[in-house]
């Protein structure tokens, strides 16, 4: 019997269960980019362009310092995926319990490291002299809300593999009514500014990261969470470390480019820059997570289907998310160009520069965002196929390693914010190239043919995913 909150992967029409997974991903992914809105918005209207710059340029550091762990969430949800289309419960049981402690311990170690080394990380990111001492004390309360953050990114992750992405949308909208309401209650009735909406922002992480535990704990069936269960079995760990690791490591190394970027945008130590480009950049997010959704579906889709051995729906899977992406990205990336001027005006209102420097950013990153979508969707469909260390290869050398390569030979020449931004298409068109001939030359053949040679049997009761 069908549960109501899953969705079959494994059998019938594709392009409708595609959307109904990923429309509420969407509005999921939406809503916690709102979180961060809320707090630059409030902060850009009550507090400052200096608080506004605060809270805004943290977004690259931030992701810095959590994506290795974000990785190891898609790790889980690839795992659970497999073996939720082989029919393997037991194992899936013992992942649910394994990636749920591992995102606790992941957490508290973040939440140390974080508020220790945050004065430090933003020093050696050339921080405006103007804006330090306010960043700080933003980002060493926001780190005390990691746990959380990252208990509810793996509860999602497990939740998605069964095709649940209602529920967590329902949980952040609750999270984020909350965020707004502290945040205008901290930063304009007590007047505390970006402590104000840091504090807002942990709290609201906090109410999701309970929701999503108290929703696996009355879940049915091998998604159950038992917190007597809680721990760690190392084939689970290996597995999830398998395909995480190499994910998580794609993302901090991406950020650290991005971090080099905004370096380098606050080398021009301008406040009216970097405020510019940080509402530019808050609202290229919310064109991200619309196509960002159909690669969090190839994952899942990919990944059963794979497990359940039907090559022929893998590739049908494929196509679809990449051509989703593509058209939310062209659709989403020029309505906000087109309508960048009021948008940028919401978080700095009253400041006909700053949204200047916003649409200088957007042109040349919203415009042509669906090719980000395209590689990222590319790469969803790799790891839901369990290759996880080419795409993680690929992705460094195609685009982290010639953005880099941009900005210390192009940009001495160039020396404008235009010539930066320029280097997110010229590197995403050479990357989602890259992942296209690994995915039509090596990854899929190899995988097909394991399939076609073995059945799904071939992934042993020990749920051993091989990479290839």
């Amino acid at each position: 019997m069908k549960k109501k909150h899953s969705i079959d992967m494994c059998n019938g029409s594709l392009a409708d269960k595609i959307l109904l997974f990923a429309l509420p991903l969407m509005a999921s992914s939406l809503l916690q980019l709102l979180f961060n809105a809320a707090d630059v918005v409030v902060v850009g209207r009550f507090a400052g362009k200096e608080a506004l710059a605060a809270v805004g340029s943290n977004t690259s550091l931030i992701n810095l310092m959590i994506n290795l762990f974000v990785g190891l969430s898609v790790g889980t949800n690839v795992v659970v995926s497999r073996d939720l289309g082989a029919g393997r419960h037991d194992n899936v049981r013992q992942s649910v319990h394994t990636a749920m402690a591992l995102a606790l311990t992941s957490g508290v170690v973040m939440m140390i490291f974080g508020v220790v080394m945050v004065r430090q990380l933003l020093e050696w990111m050339s921080s405006p002299t103007d804006v330090i001492d306010l960043a700080t004390v933003y980002l060493r309360i926001y780190f005390f809300g990691m746990p959380a953050n990252l208990i509810y990114n793996f509860g999602a992750a497990i939740l998605r593999a069964q095709g649940d992405t209602q529920r967590p949308l329902y949980f952040l909208t609750l999270a984020g009514v909350v965020n707004v309401i502290l945040n205008l209650v901290f930063v304009i009735g007590c007047n505390l500014d970006v402590a104000g909406v840091a504090l807002a922002t942990i709290i609201a992480q906090y109410i999701s990261a309970f929701l999503v535990v108290r929703c696996m704990m009355k879940e049915s069936g091998p998604l159950h969470l038992d917190l007597k269960q809680l721990g760690f079995k190392k084939k689970v760990v290996v597995q999830i470390l398998k395909v995480g690791l190499p994910a998580g490591f794609q993302g901090v190394v991406f950020s650290l480019s991005n971090v080099v970027i905004q370096s380098s945008l606050n080398s021009f130590n301008d406040p009216v820059l970097v405020a510019g480009s940080s509402a530019g950049s808050n609202i290229e997010g919310f064109v991200y997570v619309s196509m960002n959704a159909f690669y969090q579906a190839a994952i899942s889709f990919v990944g059963q289907n794979y497990g359940a051995a039907k090559c022929d729906r893998v590739d049908k899977v494929a196509r679809l998310c990449v051509l989703f992406a593509a058209l939310f990205g062209i659709v989403c990336g020029n309505l906000a160009y087109l309508f960048g001027t009021p948008l940028a005006g919401i978080y700095a209102p009253g400041e006909p520069d700053v949204v200047i420097q916003a649409l200088i950013r957007m042109e040349y990153i919203c415009c042509p965002y669906f090719i980000c979508g395209i590689m990222d969707t590319l790469v969803g469909v790799l790891r839901g196929l369990g290759s996880s260390v080419i795409p993680m290869v690929t992705s460094i050398v195609g685009a982290c390693g010639l953005r880099l390569l941009w900005v210390a030979t192009v940009f001495p020449i160039y020396h404008t914010p235009a010539c930066l931004y320029m280097s997110y298409p010229v590197t995403w068109t050479i990357t989602a190239l890259f992942h296209f001939l690994f995915l039509m030359l090596v990854v899929r053949r190899r995988a097909f043919a394991k399939v076609h040679s073995n059945g799904p049997a071939y992934l042993s009761t020990e749920g051993r995913h091989p990479e290839v």
